[in-house]
């Protein structure tokens, strides 16, 4: 009577829910029926090429090459793993994003507004759980590369630094990056950016914002406009 009454039809279902689907990640919460069901349907797949599994209970359908499913793109990927704002590229990542290096790191550096999560596929993350002001400010990735150069800037800037210092100018001035967004997310930066994202925002012409930034003490400060080696 048991196996008579054994749900038989639905693992097929999903299973062709499954393969009927093409850049999507699953997980075992979206599929229907016993968790030891779902569990051996995904590790079926998953041993079929039919899935990519990207961590414990995260895989990806892509599309199927003579190598194997195709990876998720690297956003994503990181949309999946940590969503929401205050995330973007860090290091060299942030260089490379803000065309101020063409060096292109072996793994996409991310930097992220809480406990960095286990690296996962082509991703490596940083944690910056103590500047709560991006979360607060929602920044937006390119905003977050910004404050990760700031930091970082005598080991990840590749221009010329003058140039370099004029394009984060011109995001400013442009409104690609927000510049009442960077001073809301800046009163939670280390002292070091703190002083250069004042600078910078005074270079922009938003005095009246970089006031709102808490100024890091002065030798600190000085250090830090020094090593920009920009007027400023």
């Amino acid at each position: 009577m048991a196996a008579h009454g054994r749900d038989r039809r639905t693992p097929g279902l999903e299973r062709q829910r499954i393969l009927s689907s093409s850049r999507r990640f699953w997980r075992p919460a979206d599929l229907s029926g016993p968790t030891s069901t779902v569990q051996h349907l995904l590790a079926a797949l998953t041993h079929d090429g039919e899935l990519r599994r990207v961590r414990r209970g995260l895989y990806w359908r892509g599309v199927k090459t003579p190598l194997g499913m195709s990876p998720p793109p690297t956003d994503d990927l990181l949309e999946a793993l940590v969503p929401g704002g205050g995330v973007g590229p860090a290091g060299l990542s942030a260089a490379n994003a803000l065309r101020l290096s063409t060096q292109v790191p072996r793994a996409v550096e991310v930097a992220v507004p809480q406990r960095a999560p286990a690296d996962g596929g082509t991703l490596r993350f940083v944690s910056r759980a103590a500047r709560a002001g991006r979360l607060d400010a929602d920044l937006q990735p390119m905003e977050v590369a910004l404050l990760e150069v700031l930091e970082s800037w005598d080991r990840v800037v590749e221009i010329p630094e003058v140039e370099a210092w004029a394009r984060l100018v011109t995001l400013l001035r442009s409104g690609v990056a927000r510049p009442d967004s960077l001073a809301q997310a800046g009163r939670t930066e280390p002292g070091a950016v703190r002083a250069r994202l004042r600078s910078l925002l005074e270079a922009s012409g938003h005095g009246e914002l970089a006031e709102r930034v808490p100024a890091p003490d002065r030798r600190v400060a000085a250090g830090a406009t020094r090593e920009l080696s920009v007027t400023v």
